[in-house]
């Protein structure tokens, strides 16, 4: 059995060896690994170009942090004191403190003219209420006299309970005033009485 296992072992060595002389023999595989060494070179070379430039990047790094070191130092030297530190932060606190002052009193500026500006709209909506009641009244003047100069009667408004007013003449320049009570006479009555002041 020892010898069957030795000579599959010799035929599958024998197979490889074939095997590997054929890829030996293969131009392609020749030009391919030529090739992969091209490359290699090119990568090689590449990469030490990298290298140089990053070990230049790095030296003027170095350089840029030596400076910043230096200015630190620097700065440092020229620190301000304690009892400045101190002062100065007490004046910004000042600062602050009317800087809030002005806030407020802007707020209560802005709130007083949104206020002012509300009473505006408001006045304006009156004055546009007022103007028309005068235009409604001039109208009504005007309807009244007109109804004056027509019936010679010019009624008082300001009575309520009774109908009453004044009757004018002007040819004979005559005023004589009527008075009727709607509890005593009814409408009728009244109504009758007045066209009859009227065609006098």
């Amino acid at each position: 059995m020892g010898e069957k296992l030795q000579e599959i072992d010799v035929k599958q060595l024998l197979s490889f060896c074939d095997d590997l002389v054929g890829v030996l023999r293969d131009n392609r595989d020749i030009t391919n690994s030529n090739h992969y060494v091209e490359n290699s070179k090119t990568l090689q070379s590449a990469c030490s170009s990298d290298f140089s430039a990053t070990q230049i990047a790095i030296s003027d790094y170095k350089k840029k942090i030596d400076e910043c070191k230096l200015k630190i130092e620097t700065a440092r030297s020229e620190v301000v004191g304690d009892e400045d530190i101190d002062r100065l932060q007490k004046d910004l606190d000042e600062e602050l403190k009317r800087e809030e002052l002005l806030r407020e009193e802007l707020r209560a500026l802005v709130a007083e003219i949104d206020e002012l500006d509300e009473q505006r709209v408001s006045i304006e909506k009156q004055r546009q209420r007022l103007k028309k009641l005068e235009e409604e009244e001039e109208k009504e003047q005007r309807k009244l006299s007109f109804y004056a100069s027509v019936t010679k009667i010019i009624p008082d408004l300001e009575s309520n309970s009774k109908i009453c007013g004044h009757i004018v003449n002007r040819d004979k320049k005559v005023v004589k005033k009527f008075e009727f009570d709607p509890a005593k006479e009814d409408a009728f009555d009244i109504c009758n009485k007045t066209w009859k002041m009227i065609d006098q």
